[in-house]
């Protein structure tokens, strides 16, 4: 048995779920915070047997697609305290973290 531990972001999770759920698994969803853009994810637990691993792992990375999007950061004036001039900046958004644990025992109760 596996465990599939799958971050992504909020914008993905409500369709992830529907298509993991619809596929025959069962999956845990909790609301989590990114600490780089301060933004909301969900991270998604999938309980699965050993070769169904890369059929799940498949579903999230075409539903979660890397995407560029825009952000504005502050960033101090130089040789000022207290003022910040925003500027933009290009990221790297969406895919998906995926962490695959082997799991000694599961229970059911």
């Amino acid at each position: 048995m596996k465990l599939v531990i799958s971050i992504v972001q909020d914008d993905y999770a409500g369709e992830l779920v529907d298509i993991i759920t619809e596929s025959g698994y069962m999956v845990t969803k909790l609301a989590t915070t990114g600490g780089f853009l301060k933004k909301g994810n969900t991270t998604l637990i999938i309980g699965v047997k050993k070769e169904e691993v890369d059929k799940v792992i498949s579903v999230i990375k075409d539903t979660c697609q890397k995407r560029k999007q825009v952000v504005t950061t502050p960033s101090p004036v130089v040789g000022s305290t207290g003022v910040y001039i925003p500027y933009s900046v290009e990221v790297e958004v969406g895919g998906a973290t995926i962490f695959v644990v082997d799991v000694d025992k599961f229970v059911k109760v």
